[in-house]
């Protein structure tokens, strides 16, 4: 059945997968099947368990890229379906221009929090295309935009010590601070061992922002970070080159104000994860991280992606991580050893727990439960 919105609800039980979709509610917005967007979760507090997810940029069906920002948000769950909400913010100010391949994320000061945005790809100003390069895509300038979503209004910073408009990088909040590393540039086609501290200060008046070089970097694109306890991180997944992938993985130590980064022992990666050219996924929380590879490189079914779960456990628990497959039957919508060119991710975006949508255990298809799509169906209204 299809899912206009890409939204879905994951489950993973006994290492079996299961994919449903997701239904708004009526006074949700549209929300296209973005591709590559940014996307955060915001808290009103650390400890509580209310949250919602901030969606800003990506590529839409029609490979237009999106500068809007939309806030989503869980208002019910039940065996039947999952229902969300969706709304479209309105910014004012500098507003980040649209894009992709770009991180979005919460920072804390003084009792207040702001958006951070940064990096990303964007298409080649219309002034400058060419018929031969009409769709080209070029970095973004290196601004920082600072985000005020109490207010609604953006404000963009131009730092010394940020050079270029990193794609694909990882970056990591905590408190005031932010650790961007890594990264590809399209302008030199690199990625660079760049590892920056962005500190944040929000006091009564203007926001003071600094960035700091830090050494000890590692040249990755599109790399994935999991959680493994309060100030323990682990990088997994990316790639060094168009062509080779990074199966090294290493954890990440933020204490005091600094960073320190180890390279760890690595799972024992199965022989199609090793030989395959393509792999995606994304952080499933609490130290999982869901991985796919197309279905092509195993030469069975060849629309179907594979997908296995890296589970990294906290040192004291388990020196080890597990790694575990199961065949997802989902079809994927393109080939991607035909696709041009190489892109450098194809990753998914969850902003939950592992297990915050265990619902039931039983997934009959019940006719029954089909809603009236007359009640509940996603439609646009359009008007003179």
């Amino acid at each position: 059945r299809s899912c206009p919105t890409g939204v879905f609800l994951l489950d993973i039980k006994q290492n079996e997968l299961k994919m449903k979709p997701a239904f708004f509610s009526k006074d949700s917005c549209y929300l296209p099947p973005l591709r590559y967007p940014a996307l955060c979760t915001l808290r009103s507090n650390t400890k509580s368990e209310e949250y919602q997810y901030i969606i800003h940029g990506g590529k839409t069906p029609n490979n237009d890229l999106s500068d809007k920002i939309y806030f989503m948000s869980l208002v019910s769950k039940n065996s039947k379906k999952m229902m969300v909400r969706c709304i479209e913010k309105d910014l004012g100010g500098d507003v980040p221009e649209a894009r992709y391949g770009h991180t979005i994320n919460i920072v804390h000061s003084r009792g207040k929090s702001m958006s951070v945005i940064f990096g990303g790809r964007s298409y080649t100003p219309l002034t400058q295309r060419t018929t031969e390069k009409w769709n080209s895509v070029v970095d973004c300038l290196p601004s920082v935009f600072l985000v005020d979503f109490e207010f609604g209004c953006c404000t963009s910073y131009i730092l010394p010590e940020l050079q270029d408009g990193l794609s694909f990088h990882v970056s990591i909040a905590r408190d005031d601070t932010i650790y961007i590393l890594g990264g590809h540039s399209l302008q030199n086609n690199t990625r660079c061992p760049n590892l920056y501290k962005l500190k944040v200060d929000l006091p009564l008046g203007s926001p003071a922002l600094t960035c700091t070089m830090l050494p000890g970097g590692i040249a990755v694109s599109s790399a994935i970070v999991t959680q493994i306890s309060d100030a323990e991180f682990v990088l997994v997944g990316g790639y060094h080159s168009d062509n080779q992938k990074r199966l090294v993985c290493n954890t990440i130590v933020l204490e005091d104000s600094k960073i320190e980064i180890v390279e760890r022992v690595s799972p024992e990666w199965t022989p199609d994860i090793k030989h395959c050219r393509i792999w995606f996924g994304c952080d499933m929380g609490k130290g999982s991280v869901l991985l796919g590879i197309p279905g092509a490189n195993k030469q069975l079914i060849s629309d179907a992606n594979y997908f296995y779960i890296l589970r990294c456990k906290e040192a004291e628990e388990d020196k080890e991580e597990e790694l575990t497959t199961q065949i997802c039957s989902q079809t994927s919508s393109e080939d991607p050893g035909d696709s041009t060119p190489f892109e450098d991710s194809e990753e998914f975006c969850f902003g939950a727990e592992a297990n915050s949508f265990d619902i039931d255990d039983n997934d009959t298809y019940n006719e029954d439960d089909e809603d009236d799509e007359s009640e509940t169906g996603y439609w646009i209204t359009c008007s003179a």
